[in-house]
């Protein structure tokens, strides 16, 4: 049996009443009981209703299936893991980086350059000062976002940068507007290559250096209206003895400074990469000289400003600020008169000849500290300083005797007789001679059809290590170098062997950017390059310095020196102290040798003596009348058939303790002993007689 429930529910079939308010109300006859199958009657219909417990009466159950569901649970986990992974990787492993962003879109840093570094001689005299530049730098990020809103913005600048006249045809709204300048054009194409949102859009990019002050001021009164536009003041160097208002003051004009100084510029993506987080796209660096080789310690280390920026990225306050450390100072060995001296000389003396191209080098050989090192002709590195126009780079590169060239250091060139001191030196070594060894020279020797002369018709007669080296007897070094009949000589192997001992076919480490190795042949080499055999001749050939010897007048003026001190190979430098912003020395640059005893002192000796005797009774004659002793040896190198030969000379004094040694070098100067040893004679006599003679 069922149960009654009192329940007031509706009964499907009736008919409700006109006037009826009751819903549940039905009319006479609406209705008939005894109608309904299968269920019991009602007793009070209104009010009760019967449900049977009878298992076969229909249920109102679930309209659908649960199975269907269940792959729609399972792309919601999915969806729902996918978006935590998600979530976490954002926060987790990247929240850094976006933090960093957020942070950036509040913060802004602004390094603050350091004070660069003075560049002084010996004494004390500053070679280099430094002066305000103002550099114009955009940071994408902040530009306003609106394109053209943006490009009036830059158009803007660009009316200051440019002076760029009102364009009347645009003028119709009464608001004036500015033709499209050069920098306008600039800026945009430098913005066209930053891809919105990046971090590249976060660091300043490059616009516009050497700024006028007027127009600077400008822009920085008027930055905080001017969202993403950077004026920083950068320093910008100037070399007063270098530039040509120098020949109205300070004794005139020492152009060839600019190869020791160098210049800085604006920094290169591959300058950035090398020198590493000290440094930014907007920054300058040294480009060449001492500029270049010691920009680390000229540089200093940046300061920063932290400066907190709105929305628009217009700045709002300074948030703390970290002042910077001043770049080193440098103190040179170098003689700002001495140079002077031996560029001034070096000049009359190519005027005098009608040549264009020299080398001077003036070292201590007791430290292979450099006091003058000339390089001609040079040039004007506040140019490239201020940065160098088209029109003037292009007369420098016009130029045939490439004045841009250091070639001092980097100038490679037969040696000429120079290297007989060497050869001579090897020779004696090795016991291949003795310093009483003798050789007739009667003008030359000849092996087969093949004939190697002596620069003198009719030769020196007999002659020992002494006498070859005073008077450059090429058959005395035709022997010792190859040997002759039946006298064995050093060999090829062996002469190159030494040449490498006094520093030729490699860098000497100087600390200036640009050195050359020089070059040293070999039978290996000519095999290879040349297919050729190597021939008796060859040897011959180096064994005074022609054929493929190749040196630059710093590896002279170092093999040189070895000589006159007694056999110690050092490293040149130019730099002979670090100081502190207050000039007080922070590092002092020591004396660096290379090699050393690879000669006996006595075999030095002996040669020593031949230099000398080149002074007093052979081809530097000239000398004598130094008010001290001095040694040398004159060079003569062919290196064309067309034109003149190269003009050596090299040099130390005085004989008995070398303070200083000169090496000249006068391109197609002809003859040695005419032009080299007269500018190495004026050099050394005022040198030595107190710096006082004019």
């Amino acid at each position: 049996m069922g149960t009654f429930k009192k329940k007031r529910f509706f009964l499907g079939n009736y008919t409700a009443a006109d006037n009826s308010s009751d819903p549940f109300v039905v009319q006479e006859g609406g209705f008939k009981f005894g109608e309904l199958k299968d269920s019991a009657y009602y007793t009070d219909w209104t009010e009760h209703s019967f449900i049977s417990d009878s298992q076969d009466k229909e249920v109102v159950g679930r309209t659908f299936n649960s199975r269907k569901i269940l792959p729609i649970k399972i792309i919601v986990v999915i969806l729902m893991f996918i978006l935590g992974a998600r979530t976490a990787w954002l926060q987790i492993a990247r929240g850094a980086h976006y933090a960093g962003l957020a942070e950036g879109n509040r913060l802004r840093i602004q390094n603050i350059e350091p004070k660069r570094g003075i560049i002084y001689d010996r004494q004390g005299r500053p070679l280099v000062s430094n002066t305000a530049n103002f550099v114009l730098s955009l940071r994408p990020i902040d530009l306003p976002k609106d394109e053209l809103e943006r490009d009036e913005s830059l158009r803007y600048l660009s009316s200051i940068l440019d002076d760029a006249p009102i364009n009347p045809a645009a003028n119709t709204s009464g608001v004036d507007m500015v033709l499209d300048g050069p920098s306008f054009a600039l800026m945009k194409a430098a913005l066209a290559k930053i891809r919105p949102r990046s971090l590249e859009a976060y660091q300043p990019i490059f616009i516009k250096d050497n700024i006028e002050y007027d127009k600077a001021l400008r822009l920085m009164l008027e930055r905080d209206s001017l969202p993403g536009v950077i004026v920083d003041i950068k320093i910008r160097r100037q070399y007063p003895f270098t530039a040509a208002s120098a020949a109205l003051s300070e004794g005139g004009q020492i152009s060839s400074l600019a190869h020791v100084l160098g210049y800085t510029g604006k920094i290169t993506d591959e300058a950035l990469k090398r020198l590493g987080g000290q440094y930014s796209l907007i920054d300058y660096v040294g480009k060449t000289g001492l500029e270049y080789s010691w920009e680390q310690d000229l540089k200093g280390v940046n300061g920063q400003t932290n400066i907190e920026v709105d929305a628009l990225g217009r700045r709002k306050k300074i948030v703390s600020e970290t002042p910077p450390v001043a770049g080193y100072n440098l103190k040179l060995s170098l003689d700002l008169d001495l140079q002077r001296k031996a560029e001034e000389v070096t000049k009359a003396w190519l005027e005098k000849t009608k040549t264009h191209r020299a080398s001077v080098i003036i070292m201590n050989p007791q430290n292979g500290s450099i006091l003058a090192l000339v390089s001609l002709p040079a040039y004007d590195n506040n140019l490239f300083a201020r940065g160098i126009s088209h029109a003037e780079y292009n007369i420098y590169l016009e130029d045939e005797n490439n004045p841009l060239f250091n070639r001092a250091i980097s100038g490679e060139m037969p040696s000429g007789s120079t290297i007989k001191p060497v050869v001579a030196a090897a020779a004696l070594q090795e016991k291949v001679i003795s310093e009483k060894t003798s050789f007739l020279s009667n003008g030359g020797i000849r092996i087969g059809q093949w004939y190697f002369p002596d620069w003198k018709a009719g030769g020196h007669g007999t002659t020992d290590v002494r006498k070859a080296l005073a008077e450059s007897v090429n058959t005395f070094f035709y022997y010792v170098g190859g040997g002759y009949q039946d006298f064995s000589g050093l060999g090829v192997d062996r002469l190159v062997k030494y040449m490498r001992l006094f520093g030729m076919g490699e860098k000497s480490g100087i600390d200036l950017n640009g050195e050359s190795a020089g070059f040293m042949p070999s039978r290996e080499w000519k095999e290879t390059v040349k297919k050729e055999a190597w021939y008796i001749g060859d040897t011959y050939h180096i064994s005074i310095g022609q054929g493929d010897v190749i040196v630059t007048p710093l590896q002279v003026a170092n093999f040189t020196a070895t000589v006159a001190n007694g056999g110690k190979l050092f490293k040149p430098t130019i730099v002979s102290a670090l100081l502190s912003e207050d000039n007080q020395v922070v590092r002092a640059i020591e004396p660096e040798i290379i090699r050393e005893n690879f000669i006996d002192s006595y075999n030095l000796q002996v040669v020593r003596e031949g230099m000398r005797q080149a002074v007093t009774a052979g081809s530097a004659r000239s000398l004598s009348v130094l008010p001290v002793t001095s040694a040398g040896k004159t060079g003569t190198a062919q290196w064309s058939s067309k034109k003149a030969n190269h003009a050596w000379f090299t040099a130390f004094a005085p004989y008995e303790n070398p303070e200083v040694t000169i090496t000249v070098l006068v391109e197609e100067g002809r003859e040695g002993s005419e032009v080299a040893v007269p500018i190495a004679r004026e050099i050394l006599q005022w040198y030595f007689r107190g710096n006082t003679e004019e």
